[in-house]
């Protein structure tokens, strides 16, 4: 089968699985196969620039973003609590230079 035949195949089987889809599927994340679309990225970046400290980057950088998507956090919510850890749970009202 060459490849032209492979793809229109293909493409008419996602049509047909995607036949019922309603625009609230719209919200849903991108996947890149089984990762999250953000652990995409490296992938990009290492085939820019194939090394092997670029694969490693791009290794621990899946493993690390697929650990945050196992537990439910996106790199955006998982910067925000490591923020409010390393910030306390003390918040000031008033500045220490004002009082």
């Amino acid at each position: 089968m060459s490849v032209t035949k492979w793809i229109l195949r293909f493409e008419v089987i996602v049509v047909a699985l995607n036949a019922d889809a309603h625009w609230r599927d719209s919200a849903r994340p991108v996947k890149f196969f089984i990762w999250d679309g953000r652990a995409a990225f490296p992938v990009v970046i290492f085939l820019m620039h194939i090394s092997w400290w670029t694969f490693a980057i791009t290794f621990f950088l899946i493993i690390f973003l697929s650990i945050l998507n196992r537990y439910g956090l996106t790199p955006i919510v998982f910067a925000r609590a490591l923020r409010t850890f390393i910030a306390g749970k003390r918040k000031l009202a008033i500045p220490w230079w004002m009082s």
